[in-house]
């Protein structure tokens, strides 16, 4: 099971989850054919994916504002249980949460 959490700018405590126990690739964006919809004017319609491999999680950058990991803008890398990654240098926080299946 996967779970992704959107954090609170400030106080960085989750204040919406989403969980997911099956899907392969789950798609984060304004667009509401999205698995995660997050209404901001910084995120993309179609912003990140987040998808399973042999070897664990993978996210994937596709905004226009760009992915971070640690202040960093990535393209594609792996992510642990409890990676934090930011929609856009402004946009929101998301933590990932893995559990072993």
């Amino acid at each position: 099971m996967i779970t992704l959490s959107l954090l609170h700018p400030l106080h960085k405590t989750a204040v919406q989850s989403w969980a997911f126990e099956q899907e392969p690739l789950i798609r984060i964006g304004r667009a509401t054919d999205s698995h995660v919809i997050l209404y901001s004017a910084v995120v993309s319609r179609h912003h990140a994916e987040l998808h399973r491999t042999d070897q664990g999680w993978m996210v994937k950058s596709l905004g226009t504002n760009g992915t971070y990991l640690d202040g960093q803008r990535i393209t594609c890398v792996a992510v642990e249980n409890g990676t934090v990654i930011r929609l856009a240098r402004s946009g929101p926080n998301i933590q990932i949460h893995i559990q072993d299946e």
